[in-house]
């Protein structure tokens, strides 16, 4: 991320070719432009202005729908997008990366266009957008191809967007590469209905209980698992706590001579 100066201008980021993309002047010195409008506002983290995918009108701060809004925040109207496929160029190493991982897949006989969704930069990170049915042979090559050599993989990440139907459950994979000292991500979807994506422990078994907690919380199934078992709640727990449409439930609490109520039994400010 760059950092941004008083006159609009900005120091080298962190990009791939060591270049940030810097605050629009106009917006950095307030002269009331919308910093939503303005890609490179690098306080807004979230907002991509008209560009990307929606996948949902987030109404209030959290966006809370089944319940009163207690945010105080309840006229609030965001677009929640996500980023949208790059195009070539991307910038340094990642066209190197991008054309060693079609090249090998093509070796062994892969489409690569069937097997990378799309290939996404966003916020200086390289993600390559997988099919799940080639989840196994991507990470395989980006593990042993002398060009790629992703050595270690630091594990999976689940994330539920209710709103991307049809794929509502993703696995993000974050690879590292220790010979060429370059980081990746993959990224994989389900929809809610089919939550299998195969599993990485054959390819990367530091993976075993990063999968397990991820079942655990967002009920993604892996397949191939040698032990798909639950690691952090009871055997016998019902639903997946981390996913969005898991109700908060909870228990009043007594503080200092006042009950504050249930998360779901809150009032609303609106």
């Amino acid at each position: 991320m760059s950092d941004a100066k008083s006159d609009g201008t900005s120091t080298p980021g962190n990009g791939p070719d060591g270049q940030g993309n810097g605050v629009n002047g106009a917006a950095a010195n307030g002269n009331g432009v919308n910093p939503e409008k303005d890609l490179g506002a690098a306080n807004l983290p979230g907002m991509r202005g008209d560009h990307g995918e929606e996948i949902r009108v987030q109404r209030g701060m959290f966006g809370a729908n089944n319940g009163g809004d207690t945010s105080g925040y309840g006229g609030l109207v965001r677009s929640i997008r996500l980023p949208g496929a790059a195009t070539r160029p991307y910038g340094g190493w990642f066209d190197e990366v991008a054309d060693e991982l079609e090249g090998a897949l093509e070796e062994q006989g892969l489409v690569p266009e069937n097997a990378i969704e799309k290939t996404v930069v966003d916020r200086g990170e390289l993600t390559f957008h997988i099919e799940r049915e080639y989840l196994v042979a991507v990470a395989q090559t980006l593990r042993d191809d002398p060009a790629l050599r992703f050595e270690l993989c630091t594990g999976v990440s689940g994330v539920h967007y209710l709103g991307d139907k049809g794929r509502e459950l993703h696995a993000v994979y974050h690879l590292r590469s220790i010979t060429h000292n370059r980081l990746i991500r993959l990224e994989v979807s389900a929809p809610d209905a089919d939550p299998h994506i195969p599993s990485l422990v054959s390819v990367y078994p530091t993976n075993d209980w990063h999968e397990r907690e991820t079942y655990d919380f967002f009920g993604l199934v892996f397949d191939g698992h040698p032990a798909l078992t639950r690691i952090m709640m009871p055997d016998d727990w019902q639903g997946f706590p981390q996913r969005k449409d898991y109700p908060l439930g909870g228990i009043p609490v007594e503080y200092k001579g006042a009950q504050i109520p249930a998360p779901d039994q809150r009032r609303s400010y609106s």
